[in-house]
């Protein structure tokens, strides 16, 4: 075979580097993902969005699935996202004399207390996604976002708050806190996040890192963070808080997440990696199948408060 004349070869040169340009730019315009740890051990997963996935993952989703497969509830394919119908969580009724504050006290006590029971979640994280879901539903009722989507999300980000034996106080918050690992690059299997909040929000100055049970970075929780736990304070560690701020996120990034195309959408935009999308799938599915049955509608009217300014 004849060799390419000279001119040749360097116009393929020269579409060589072109093409090893756009790849490299492409990936820099991504934020990658962090962590998946069960029993100790830490996958990177890349991510394209806002928000940092997962310090916990499939651990949560081994204690989650034993505790609904004695309720008798169905698994679904490994690798198929199975849209989840949004579940409608039960609110308080009337005005409950030592309820909690800020929108966690919206959820009924019996009934979460009896969902803490059926999915081995601890009562006040549920009391959080349920108050959330309550208030969004009378504040944007075309989200249609559920308890079970939200607790689906916590559950893959941080074991709804258990994370390296962290636990959800009284008051919602996580403690010890919650920090994802320091997004340095420097050939540790994550990307270079570079610092921006000087260690404010993440505790870290160096480089950023996601914080809290749902695992905001920092950039994402200052256009995000709001409080709903009624202390006045807009804190990433802070269950109530951190829900709210996902659910806003959620329901603008998705619409109506009713729809299978606004819940996928959504759910792409908090962490486009499609495993991300099929973990949370079935935690969501698994939480509204082990759902006390029974419950009454939620009250058009429950939310005696702002459900946050971002819908």
């Amino acid at each position: 075979m004849n060799a390419r004349p000279a001119s040749a070869r360097a116009r393929a040169a020269t579409r060589k580097r072109k093409r090893a340009r756009r790849a490299e730019t492409g990936i820099h315009r991504r934020v990658w993902g962090i962590v998946l740890a069960s029993a100790g051990v830490v996958a990177a997963v890349a991510v394209v969005g806002v928000f940092v996935a997962a310090p916990l993952g499939d651990a949560i989703g081994q204690v989650v699935n034993s505790a609904l497969n004695e309720k008798g509830t169905s698994t679904q394919d490994a690798q198929t996202v199975v849209v989840p119908t949004q579940a409608p969580a039960v609110a308080q009724p009337g005005t409950t004399p030592g309820a909690l504050p800020g929108l966690a006290g919206q959820a009924d006590v019996a009934w979460t207390t009896q969902l803490a029971a059926d999915t081995n979640v601890s009562l006040r994280a549920l009391q959080a996604y349920a108050g959330v879901a309550i208030a969004k539903q009378a504040e944007n009722p075309g989200c249609h976002i559920g308890w079970n989507t939200l607790a689906a999300i916590g559950a893959v980000e941080s074991g709804n708050g258990t994370h390296a034996g962290s636990a959800v106080g009284a008051d919602g918050v996580v403690s010890p806190p919650i920090y994802g690992p320091s997004l340095t690059g420097n050939g540790n299997g994550f990307a270079t996040v570079d610092d921006s909040d000087g260690g404010a929000i993440d505790g870290d100055a160096s480089a950023d890192r996601a914080v809290g049970p749902m695992q905001f970075i920092p950039e994402a929780w200052r256009n995000w963070g709001t409080d709903a736990s009624g202390d006045g304070v807009a804190d990433p560690q802070n269950i109530d808080d951190a829900t709210l701020a996902t659910a806003n996120y959620l329901c603008h990034a998705g619409g109506d997440l009713g729809t299978d195309a606004g819940w996928k959408k959504a759910i792409a935009s908090y962490n486009s990696d499609p495993a991300y999308a099929v973990k949370v799938s079935q935690a969501a599915n698994r939480f509204a199948a082990a759902a006390p049955v029974g419950e009454a509608p939620v009250p058009a009217a429950a939310a005696a408060g702002s459900a946050g300014s971002a819908g």
